[in-house]
C-alpha cells in the first residue's frame, strides 16, 4: 500500500511538471470542442474590360490612369506565326523559359500575349504560365498575321477571318489547359485601323497597346533595352517586351535590371487586368 501511494505521488509531481494532466488519479478531461469559423466562398474575379467600345467597335487600352499610382504592367508577346512550324522543327526557339523563371524568381506579376500557334507548339509551357497566379494569358491572334497593311511585312488577314482567328487562339489556350486567360487582344505588330476594330467587335475583347516600347525585338544589348524601358516608365505605364528567345535574346537579361531599378523608384508590378481596373489613361497622360 505504501509503495502504491509513493508511486501515485510521484506520478502527480511528474504530471504537474509537464502540465500534462489535471488529475493524476482520474481520466484526462476532453478538450473543449472547437467550432469551425464560418467561411464564405472566394469571390469570382472577373477581368475588367472596356468592351464594347464606341459604336460597338473594339475599344483600345494603352496605359493606366495616373490614379493607379506607381504601378507598371510588363507585358510579353509570345510570337509565332502559323507557318513557322518547320523552323521550330529545325530547332529555332520561339519560347523563353528562362525569362518566365526570372519573373517567378523576382516575384513579378505579368501578362503574356500569346499566339495560338505558340500555345500549340509549347502546350506544357502555356499550361504552366496559364495556371500560375502571377501570370495571365491574353490573346495575340492565332496566326500572328497582320490586321491591316502594311505591317512590318506580315501577311494580312482578310476582314472576314479576323474574329475567327482570335477565337481560334482562345481555343488553343483551352486545349493546352491554361486557366488564367483574360479577354484582351494585342494586334500583331500593334497594327490596326477602324476596319479591324469593327471586324473584332464580335470577339468581345479589349485591344491592348502600350505607351513604352521595350525595343527588345532582335536586340542583343540588354542594357540598351533596360535603359529604354527605365527612361519611359511613368505611373500607370504599359510596357511591351517579347517572350521569344530567337527574336529577342536580350530580354531576360534586361528584365533582371529593369525590375530592381523600378522597385527602387517605388514601382509595383501588376497585370494588365489590375492596371485596367484603375481606369484608362487620358490623352494628357500619354507621352
Amino acid at each position: 500500500m505504501i509503495t502504491f501511494v509513493r508511486k501515485m505521488s510521484l506520478l502527480g509531481v511528474l504530471c504537474a511538471a509537464l502540465a500534462g494532466c489535471a488529475d493524476a488519479t482520474g481520466p484526462r478531461p476532453a478538450p473543449p470542442r472547437q467550432t469551425p469559423a464560418a467561411t464564405s466562398p472566394s469571390p469570382v474575379r472577373v477581368p475588367p474590360t472596356m468592351a464594347p467600345g464606341p459604336g460597338g467597335t473594339t475599344p483600345v487600352f494603352a496605359r493606366g490612369a495616373a490614379a493607379a499610382g506607381r504601378t507598371v504592367a510588363l507585358t510579353f508577346d509570345a510570337d509565332m506565326t502559323a507557318d513557322q512550324g518547320p523552323r521550330a522543327a529545325r530547332g529555332e526557339r520561339f519560347d523563353n523559359p528562362a525569362l518566365i523563371d526570372t519573373l517567378r524568381r523576382l516575384k513579378v506579376d505579368a501578362t503574356v500575349f500569346m499566339t495560338g500557334r505558340w500555345a500549340e507548339e509549347y502546350p506544357d509551357q502555356a499550361r504552366a504560365i496559364g495556371n500560375d497566379p502571377r501570370f495571365e494569358i491574353a490573346n495575340h491572334s492565332y496566326s500572328h498575321h497582320a490586321f491591316t497593311s502594311p505591317c512590318y511585312g506580315l501577311p494580312t488577314l482578310a476582314r472576314r477571318d479576323m474574329a475567327a482567328d482570335v477565337t481560334r487562339a482562345f481555343d488553343a489556350f483551352r486545349t493546352a489547359g491554361a486557366r488564367n486567360v483574360v479577354p484582351y487582344f494585342r494586334f500583331p505588330g500593334g497594327c490596326y485601323d477602324d476596319g479591324a476594330l469593327r471586324a473584332l467587335a464580335a470577339a468581345k475583347v479589349t485591344a491592348v497597346q502600350w505607351d513604352v516600347v521595350g525595343g527588345d525585338a532582335f536586340a542583343t544589348d540588354a542594357d540598351a533595352v533596360a535603359e529604354q524601358v527605365l527612361s519611359g516608365v511613368r505611373p500607370g505605364s504599359l510596357v511591351v517586351l517579347h517572350c521569344t528567345r530567337s527574336a529577342a535574346p536580350a530580354t531576360e537579361r534586361a528584365v533582371r535590371r529593369i525590375v530592381p531599378e523600378l522597385r527602387e523608384r517605388g514601382y509595383r508590378f501588376v497585370k494588365v487586368s489590375e492596371l485596367m481596373a484603375a481606369g484608362p489613361g487620358t490623352p494628357a497622360d500619354l507621352p
